[in-house]
């Protein structure tokens, strides 16, 4: 929606200066205070079902109770804003959620840029880009910060004790380390539980393969409640079906059936690829282990 030059006129009123627009204390600060506290006015009278101005007699059963001061950072700089509350308490704003202090537009940016795998000056520079605005390193730290408790409730959340069946896979990504950026592996295992949905255990950064590692990796598991395995699949990862045994010594471990094909693939003429994987697929998706031989017979002799 387009603003008349009348209404800018208005609000610049006597500002003479940049400070006076753009300073501490300045017409975009004031206007940003007023337009926050209008919309959670806003949010109030839908959340009442009528006006401020509405006459008494309303049949909600609920009405204002004054306002709470509130700090909230809009972009870089700090606004003292006033909440509007009911007598019910049953108020919750939408655009400055409770305990928080930050409109999320900009937090949104930045961590979509930082999930990216960007780093704070590369961050800087593209708000700064597309917003023709600058933030301060301390608040992009301050807003990539803000996600690591959850990350590491996450990490740390109780497990169920039993998942029928486990997978281990993973992919390459590439990340800053001790400040030289290189290639890592970081494996996602995930599970069917009892209900036969999926869900993610847990994300690991690999380092050096190896039973050591793979049971540091099972014991975490084990710790957070995990107590039996039924089946767990996984690639010939070196030292992962030891370090299984030595957890959950009853999982039966079983190697990945589409890394055993693409494995044995690699003794195969590229132009019989197609082919082999086709009757090679026919063994593994067999119905019985009888069926599975008769088509590996059948495979050998051709």
């Amino acid at each position: 929606m387009a603003i008349s030059d009348k209404v800018l006129d208005e609000l610049i009123g006597d500002a003479k200066t940049a400070d006076d627009v753009f300073g501490k204390g300045g017409l975009l600060k004031r206007l940003s205070k007023r337009l926050v506290e209008r919309m959670l006015e806003g949010e109030m009278e839908h959340h009442l079902g009528y006006s401020k101005y509405a006459p008494e007699g309303n049949n909600s059963g609920n009405s204002r109770n004054g306002h709470g001061d509130k700090k909230v950072i809009l972009e870089d700089v700090k606004v003292d804003i006033a909440v509007p509350r009911d007598r019910n308490g049953s108020f919750t704003p939408q655009l400055i959620e409770k305990r928080k202090s930050r409109l999320s537009g900009i937090d949104n940016v930045v961590l979509s840029l930082y999930g990216k795998g960007m780093t704070v000056r590369d961050i800087q520079a593209h708000i700064a880009e597309l917003y023709d605005h600058e933030i301060s390193k301390d608040l992009v730290s301050t807003i990539t910060d803000s996600v690591l408790d959850e990350v590491h409730a996450w990490r740390n959340r109780p497990l169920n004790t039993i998942y029928p069946i486990v997978f281990i896979d993973g992919f390459v990504v590439n990340c800053r380390l001790n400040k030289a950026v290189c290639n890592r592996t970081v494996y996602v295992i995930f599970g069917i539980n009892m209900d036969g949905e999926k869900e993610v255990l847990g994300l690991y950064l690999g380092e050096s393969e190896g039973a050591k590692y793979w049971l540091t990796v099972m014991t975490e598991l084990k710790n957070r409640g995990l107590n039996d395995i039924f089946i767990l699949c996984a690639d010939g990862l070196k030292g992962l079906p030891e370090a299984v045994e030595a957890t959950f010594p009853e999982t039966i471990f079983q190697t990945c059936i589409v890394h055993m094909v693409r494995h044995s693939l690699n003794y195969v003429p590229y132009t019989d690829k197609k082919a082999v994987a086709a009757d090679l697929k026919k063994v593994y998706s067999a119905d019985t282990a009888e069926l599975a031989a008769e088509y590996l017979d059948e495979f050998l002799q051709n």
